[in-house]
């Protein structure tokens, strides 16, 4: 199953309000279990960030873990690490993006945040996902 565009919205619409009740300036993105852009909001960040906000929910629901654990799993490899980085058209492994599970627990998309600290952009982002649950 995918997450619809209507859930997309609905999860986007947290997060946003999480960021503004934060002040942070960043943006949110959400993908479905492809790594499709579904939603996206630049709530006034800096356009450098958009493309991380994209990269972080892509690597989280591809490997269906948040993207700061695949950045631990990577930091482990060694040798192998940039390969892993340069894979899927390249992974962006740092806090932020959270996989989006349904109440059965399958993974329906992803949404990310970038523009904050990376505790920040993770509390952002589980505002968001917490809603679809």
């Amino acid at each position: 199953m995918n997450i619809s565009y209507q859930q997309a919205a609905n999860v986007l619409n947290a997060a946003s309000e999480k960021a503004r009740a934060l002040s942070i300036p960043v943006t949110i993105a959400v993908v479905d279990t492809g790594g499709h852009l579904m939603a996206l909001a630049r709530l006034d960040s800096v356009s450098g960030v958009v493309d991380f906000a994209v990269r972080k929910a892509k690597t989280a629901v591809a490997f269906g873990v948040d993207s700061d654990t695949m950045g631990s799993i990577i930091a482990g490899a060694g040798i192998n690490a940039a390969g892993m980085i340069d894979s899927n058209g390249g992974l962006l492994t740092i806090a932020g993006g959270v996989v989006i599970r349904n109440q059965s627990g399958d993974t329906v998309g992803a949404i990310a945040s970038s523009g904050g600290t990376p505790e920040q952009d993770k509390e952002i982002a589980a505002a968001g996902a917490a809603v679809f649950a």
